[in-house]
């Protein structure tokens, strides 16, 4: 059986990202090889979109009935970041649904063209106490979210 290949990922421009979270590396995020270990990617797009849900005041991490869980992750590497280096991360909503988003994350090189790396999560929302799926999103979820569509 003849299998088509999917084409390989290219890395997105700027303009693919409604907004921008600037990040910085750390020490301790070179591996060996002198580049950012893959974890530490996973760890930035993290840190973009639970910083925008904070700022816009969406996510209590103390006292939120609501809180996002992690179902799903993906990246693609095109460019080596490393420490010391300044990050853009462009974020974008790329599916909403009652209780869950997707979030795609590109990782720029401060001022660079096109993102080193590129990767999404899939945030379900649940009830913090049961963990259960909420209903629907609260409405400071959905104000924030509807800035991250492109």
């Amino acid at each position: 059986m003849c299998r088509m290949s999917s084409p390989r990922p290219q890395p997105d421009t700027r303009d693919a990202y409604p907004r921008f979270v600037p990040l910085t590396t750390r020490w301790m995020d070179n591996d060996v090889y002198g580049h950012l270990n893959n974890v530490v990617y996973y760890s930035l797009f993290d840190t973009a979109v639970n910083s925008l849900l904070i700022d816009a005041g969406a996510l209590d991490l103390h006292a939120g009935e609501v809180i996002g869980l992690v179902v799903e992750t993906h990246c693609n590497f095109f460019e080596s970041l490393a420490f010391p280096q300044r990050i853009e991360a462009g974020v974008r909503v790329a599916h909403q649904g009652r209780s869950s988003v997707r979030y795609e994350i590109g990782l720029f090189a401060e001022g660079a063209p096109t993102c080193a790396a590129r990767g999404h999560f899939v945030h379900v929302y649940v009830d913090r106490d049961s963990r259960r799926p909420v209903a629907e999103l609260p409405a400071a979820y959905l104000q924030v979210l509807s800035t991250l569509t492109p």
